[in-house]
């Protein structure tokens, strides 16, 4: 099993930051990729950024490219997303994921691929 717990949402007005936090426990937790997930108010689960286990390569999704970035830190189990000039529209409830398949066989975008998930962080932007 990996059990993963987010922390680091809020409160923050346009244009701000938030950085969130994911930190993983469990077997073998360094060698699981990673993701972040966001839902919105009556909206679907929808993909945010991914980051893999080998060569720590990384995924965006278009929304929120050049603004959000995913990191990790091995030696903590911990995955990261700095999340700078934020929009009211990235409001929702953001879930971060893992998967012990690497991203080479399944899709990142997918959440299917991820057996492991969080249980949620709100992030909320005011205009």
């Amino acid at each position: 099993q990996v059990q993963l717990v987010e922390s680091g949402g809020g409160l923050v007005q346009a244009g701000g930051s938030l950085r969130l936090s994911c930190a993983a426990s469990g077997h073998t937790v360094s060698s699981v990729d990673m993701a972040w997930f966001r839902q919105g108010p009556g909206k679907e689960r929808d993909f945010v950024s991914a980051i893999a286990w080998r060569r720590q390569g990384t995924n965006y999704a278009d929304l929120v490219k050049g603004r959000f970035t995913i990191s990790r830190d091995n030696a903590k189990d911990t995955v990261f997303l700095q999340m700078d000039n934020l929009k009211p529209e990235a409001t929702a409830v953001y879930y971060c994921a893992a998967s012990r398949v690497p991203f080479t066989v399944y899709p990142p975008q997918n959440p299917r691929t991820y057996p492991y998930w969080g249980q949620g962080t709100q992030v909320t932007v005011s205009s």
